[in-house]
């Protein structure tokens, strides 16, 4: 097994952990106590950022994994480090303002459609073979 996809995926999580972590000082900063989930314009955008990683992270991991097996570990760990970047420069426009989000947002997007795309490819490929 190789390391790369691996390394990604802990490198994903730390970023996870970084924005979750900045919600709590924006709660903190904004004072915005829980469970109230909105308030300050400012809040709101950390807290979507944090949201909407998570929500990635569900198709992101996944397609990594299946497309580092399938086709490759390096590729993938490469097209993950892609993603790992669109979603800091995601939460970087987005902590500013919601349109400095896009950016970011289609680094990330067109990362995972070539990862799951390819997983696809790379499964369906050797099913097919014999029939062919």
């Amino acid at each position: 097994m190789s390391p790369w996809p691996s390394l990604v995926t802990a490198i994903a999580l730390l970023v996870y952990l970084v924005l979750t972590i900045n919600v709590g000082r924006s709660r903190a900063k904004y004072k915005i106590m829980p469970p109230q989930m909105s308030g300050d314009p400012n809040f709101e955008r950390v807290v979507r950022v944090q949201q909407n990683t998570l929500e990635q992270l569900v198709l992101f991991l996944p397609a990594l994994w299946l497309f580092s097996e399938f086709i490759s570990p390096v590729w993938g760990a490469g097209l993950g480090a892609v993603w790992v970047v669109g979603r800091i420069v995601y939460a970087w426009g987005y902590y500013q303002a919601a349109e400095k989000r896009i950016l970011g947002f289609a680094i990330g997007s067109l990362t995972l459609f070539t990862l799951l795309g390819g997983s696809l490819v790379g499964i369906l490929l050797p099913l097919v073979q014999p029939l062919v």
